[in-house]
């Protein structure tokens, strides 16, 4: 049964290592629907956190081929209710309505911000799920947006073990 996965992928700062991650999903046709790499709670790693639709199966096989990858220290994945995410989301508002109140109102109700306010447009920002963000650049339409955009999933798990732990195993186990 096809289910949203989040892949975690722990690996060296290299150059052409995520080429050689996102391959690993377009041979097996499995389309990412978020991708994000940062550095790690650990200096020289990096973190990727990957979102994609597919059955369970698929999942363990992928991150498989992931760990096979000279390079990669770790894969994981994880289903929703197994880690805490978030996404930002940025929209770029025209500014004729000069702040109206109901738009100040709007922004308050969906936990979102006012970071930039110019003579032409504003800029608002809301950090929560996709779902919750998506449906606020639906409210935003009747106030002209100018431009939407929206960062991949950020996670962690909710797991005990850290990928610290982890590389401490490995080092004892050398």
């Amino acid at each position: 049964m096809m289910k949203e996965y989040t892949i975690t992928v722990f690996s060296e700062n290299n150059i052409g290592l995520l080429n050689e991650v996102t391959i690993v999903f377009s041979r097996r046709k499995i389309n990412i629907e978020s991708l994000t790499v940062s550095e790690s709670e650990v200096k020289g790693v990096s973190r990727y956190t990957i979102v994609a639709y597919m059955d369970e199966s698929k999942v363990e096989n992928v991150v498989l081929q992931i760990e096979k990858i000279i390079g990669v220290f770790k894969a994981l994945y994880f289903e929703a209710e197994e880690i805490v995410h978030q996404e930002v989301a940025l929209f770029k508002i025209a500014n004729s309505t000069r702040l109206n109140g109901n738009l100040e109102a709007l922004v308050r109700n969906q936990n979102a911000k006012i970071l930039t306010v110019s003579p032409d447009f504003l800029v608002i920002e809301r950090v929560g799920y996709k779902a919750d963000n998506q449906a606020l650049f639906h409210e935003l339409e009747q106030y002209g947006v100018l431009q939407f955009a929206r960062s991949g999933r950020v996670a962690v798990s909710s797991l005990q073990k850290d990928f610290t732990s982890y590389l401490k195993e490995l080092g004892e186990a050398s």
